[in-house]
This record gives structure tokens, C-alpha cells and sequence, in this order.
């Protein structure tokens, strides 16, 4: 998606079931950009939680580590499938693209990047 010069929208096409394109735009004025390096997810029957946060502590001997949690998203089961949808394709063409992510853990602390 290329963005626009009109205030930040953004453009995009789905292909509904008719077969018939429908035109997305997105609004991008009042878009936040954060950077986190952890993610949790949990569930309940009728909704998805995606939890976003700063991990700050890189000492790898520590027992504990203290994560602010930033942002959470609550999606329906329906948008999470078409997330975990839109994630595999992305990171099957970034692999394609760059090589193998390896997230085994480096150490025997548990501890993922």
C-alpha cells in the first residue's frame, strides 16, 4: 500500500466472494506509531487479546523481567483469523525474501526474542 498525498489516506483492494473488488481507504491523520519487542495473546469464547509492550530489561541471568505492557487490542475470533492469516503470508514472503527466522531461545533462561 502506497500512501497518499491527501491527508495520509491509504488505499487498498479485497476481493469479496462475488468476485467483485471493493476499494478500501484507509484514514491515516490521527495514525500512532509505537515500537514494542513483546507480544502476548489470550482468549476468551467471544474475543481475541492482543497484549503490546516494552521489554527494557536485556540482563538474560535475571529470574524476572518487567515488560510495560503498552497498547492491547481486543479483536473478534473472526478479524484474528484474518490477522493470522495476513501474518503467515507476510512472514512466509519475508523468509522467502531474507532466510529462516530462528526464534528458539538462545539460552536455557526461557527467553525469547
Amino acid at each position: 500500500m502506497a500512501e497518499k498525498e491527501n491527508l495520509g489516506n491509504e488505499e487498498a483492494q479485497e476481493e469479496r466472494g462475488t468476485g467483485t473488488q471493493v476499494r478500501i481507504k484507509f484514514n491515516t491523520g490521527n495514525l500512532k506509531s509505537s515500537y514494542v519487542n513483546f507480544c502476548n495473546v489470550t482468549s476468551t469464547r467471544e474475543e481475541v487479546i492482543l497484549n503490546f509492550g516494552l521489554n527494557k530489561d536485556w540482563d538474560r541471568s535475571q529470574r524476572e523481567i518487567q515488560v510495560d505492557l503498552e497498547h492491547r487490542l481486543i479483536l473478534s475470533p473472526f478479524a484474528a483469523k484474518r490477522l493470522h492469516i495476513m501474518l503467515t503470508n507476510l512472514l512466509d514472503n519475508y523468509e522467502r525474501r531474507f532466510g529462516k527466522i530462528n526464534i528458539e531461545p538462545v539460552e536455557r533462561t526461557g527467553i525469547q526474542h
